[in-house]
């Protein structure tokens, strides 16, 4: 068994398909599919089930590629050893943020940790918590800023700040002169979210049940800033996150009201994988983001 074999095993998992895998790993489609029939032949086990058209991945082919994903991870950990020596905040952070939460961290969040921790660059992912999860899980990436609840025992979770949520509507709605809402008299309006998948519009329709009524009339956008947008232009009403109504995101077409106790609020965390061995760049990461001073949050540290 060679690491080698267990990269072949986890490129043909990812992409469940042995032609992508070959070109991924750099090696010919057939020098893959030997080197894992010979390591499905040393361990007396199928790790793949080959059909005409897919491939699935046998019940204990699955315990051995997520075995393989820790031991891979562990090995990269030496090479980083090696490059870092013992300053774990030096070398490229790989972090992932919601959708509804890296455009309003960042602007904040860097220029602190670029004191902090100047030869830590980050490289940035944004995407949907799924995907964050499954690219965590993978080692794509090192830590991710997602909402609680999240993860399971494999995973660590660190609280960094409680968020409210508030109403957003155009100058001339008839709300727009109201100091607060109530969460049920949404329903009556036309109110725009953002599409199925992101964890944001699944956090409004918690603390907001009465949106899951099918009389409720939901718009979806692609993003906040487009939502934002188009409430500006007349098109209903939205609800966001206080960071993303802070003053660098100033529009003389929009109100922000605040919603009427109790208020809805989402708890943001930093959240990787127990095996991950920088402890000290997620306690600097989680210090920097205390101090970047985000518009409307209760910090938790």
């Amino acid at each position: 068994m060679t690491l080698n074999e267990l990269r072949f095993i986890v490129a043909v998992a990812q992409e469940r398909n042995f032609r992508r895998a070959a070109e991924k790993s750099f090696i010919s489609q057939p020098a893959l599919s030997l080197a894992i029939q010979k390591l499905e032949e040393e361990l007396c086990i199928q790790i793949f089930e080959r059909g005409k058209k897919a491939i699935s991945i046998t019940p204990i082919g699955m315990q051995i590629i997520e075995q393989a994903q820790r031991t891979l991870e562990e090995a990269g950990h030496i090479r980083e050893i090696a490059k870092q020596g013992n300053n774990q905040l030096s070398g490229t952070l790989r972090i992932g943020f919601i959708y509804s939460v890296g455009p309003y961290l960042l602007p904040c969040l860097v220029p602190v940790l670029k004191k902090l921790a100047p030869d830590m660059p980050l490289n940035v992912e944004e995407n949907i918590t799924a995907n964050l999860d499954a690219l965590l899980r993978n080692g794509k990436l090192d830590v991710i800023v997602i909402a609680l609840p999240f993860g399971d025992t494999s995973i660590l979770t660190k609280p960094l700040y409680d968020e409210p949520f508030e109403v957003v509507v155009g100058r001339n709605h008839p709300w727009a002169n109201r100091h607060c809402i109530r969460t049920q008299e949404l329903a009556a309006e036309k109110v725009l979210l953002l599409n199925s998948g992101h964890c944001f519009s699944n956090q409004v329709a918690e603390a907001c049940p009465e949106l899951n009524h099918k009389s409720t009339d939901i718009q979806q956008g692609t993003s906040l800033e487009t939502i934002r947008n188009m409430v500006a232009s007349g098109f209903g009403i939205t609800v966001l996150p206080a960071s993303a109504n802070s003053m660098r995101y100033p529009n003389r077409l929009l109100k922000v009201i605040q919603f009427s106790k109790p208020v809805p609020t989402r708890r943001i965390a930093l959240a990787w994988r127990r095996s991950f061995f920088r402890t000290q760049a997620i306690e600097v990461l989680a210090q920097a983001i205390v101090q970047s001073r985000i518009t409307g949050i209760k910090p938790l540290l």
